[in-house]
């Protein structure tokens, strides 16, 4: 993907790099790691310090990864290294519930045996995903990480954009892109604003040890305060992600260990035996957070700070990780072709390809979310028809899983398990 005639159109410019990425966690060194595979010089700044995220033990947080992903993750050299810390998702069951009455009979049952591509995604921790991210980062000689430091103000010029940090220090690129997250100070630096809303609601997540095998079946609750994920981890471990009213949320998460899991046992059920709580407990607060514009001049939004999305589906970084293909495949396909990467022509491209699909997909979660998230009896009966009548037609079932799987729509080639 290396390509020498790009490098040399670049490196003449007057540039400490040739992309300048903001945000260290999970989207941007996944860019910078494809950008530098295509022959770029990249910078990325991560505000946290990270070897300590790095280090850190089992905590159950962890991503449930879409085979479109995990090709991405494959093109850019991780996937190897991470594969056998990877639960393949063999099954995914969705019902309506309600606490102390158990699940209602299935109204989705996905099974990955209808797919040929194998299991339809992987739950992967966080703590693997990113330190197998910081190892790769340092072993790329085209890229280099400032960690620790945070930008203060950035300024874009005819055919530059720079970007100054708390420590003083200042660095220019070609492009700037923001995966700073949903409250993007990159995004805020260039004019570009946000629409979206909280949801009332705060996830709970954590880590639970069962006696019974979950056979790589993720479980998705749909009750009437919000929805109840469970998600296999390897062993006899899940990840729960489980939303609650904001009020009801804060006193739960308040409570020693042995009360919150009284009040997560009606809602989980007993179909794994006895739960324990496994490492530590965490809360979000959801909302939804769209950027008017994924671009600005020499300016390019990634992930959560062009699309904060509930996590219903789990789809959050896979977004994130369909924009990463997308911008990367424009950016080297327009160096090849002897463009300014940081035109608004070239990045435009990036927008179309991704700003549709993205918004369509964050509003069709908000849209689910509020039709399961109550108990009116006559949305119950209705939406479960409705679920019922895709799981067994076949035609539909397969649909919806490819969605799931990440495998429909326009792919970027790293998505399609493509080189660049």
């Amino acid at each position: 993907m290396d390509n020498p005639a790009c490098r040399g159109i670049l490196r003449g410019m007057e540039t400490d790099t040739d992309i300048v990425i903001v945000g260290g966690g999970l989207n941007g060194p996944a860019l910078a790691l494809a950008l530098a595979l295509g022959g770029f010089r990249v910078t990325v700044i991560d505000a946290r310090p990270a070897p300590a995220r790095a280090a850190r033990g089992f905590d159950g947080r962890a991503y449930a990864l879409a085979i479109a992903s995990k090709r991405l993750l494959s093109g850019i050299g991780l996937w190897t290294g991470l594969a056998d810390k990877a639960q393949p998702i063999l099954r995914i069951k969705a019902s309506d519930g309600r606490a102390g009455s158990g699940a209602a009979p299935f109204f989705l049952d996905f099974n990955s045996a209808e797919l040929e591509e194998g299991p339809m995604g992987f739950l992967l921790e966080d703590r693997f995903l990113y330190a197998a991210f910081l190892t790769a980062l340092d072993e790329q000689p085209n890229i280099t990480l400032l960690s620790g430091e945070t930008v203060t103000a950035q300024e874009v010029r005819p055919s530059s954009v720079q970007v100054t940090l708390a420590s003083g220090r200042q660095v220019a690129g070609r492009l700037l892109v923001g995966c700073d997250g949903r409250g993007s100070g990159t995004a805020l630096r260039a004019g570009i604003r946000r629409t979206g809303w909280a949801y009332g609601q705060t996830a709970l997540v954590a880590a639970v040890a069962h006696d019974v095998p979950h056979q790589g079946i993720a479980h998705q609750y749909f009750m009437p305060s919000g929805p109840l994920a469970i998600l296999p981890l390897p062993g006899n471990f899940s990840s729960i992600v489980w939303s609650e009213a904001e009020g009801i949320a804060t006193a739960i998460q308040a409570l020693p260990d042995d009360q919150y899991l009284a009040a997560l046992r009606p809602r989980f059920g007993d179909f794994l035996g006895h739960i324990a709580l496994a490492g530590d407990r965490f809360t979000y607060p959801l909302s939804l957070s769209l950027a008017d514009s994924f671009i600005a001049p020499r300016v390019a939004l990634v992930g959560d700070a062009a699309h904060g999305v509930h996590p219903i589906a789990g789809q959050g970084l896979n977004l994130g990780l369909r924009d990463v293909g997308a911008l990367a495949q424009v950016l080297v396909e327009a160096a090849r072709r002897g463009e300014d990467i940081g035109a608004t022509d070239v990045l435009d491209r990036y927008q179309v390809w991704r700003r549709f699909d993205s918004t369509a997909l964050a509003l069709g979660m908000d849209a689910v979310n509020r039709l399961f998230s109550n108990d009116n009896p006559i949305l119950r009966a209705g939406r479960d028809l409705g679920m019922g009548v895709i799981s067994r037609v076949p035609a539909l079932r397969r649909g919806f899983m490819r969605q799931a799987a990440g495998l429909s729509g326009d792919l970027p080639r790293l998505l399609a398990g493509l080189p660049l």
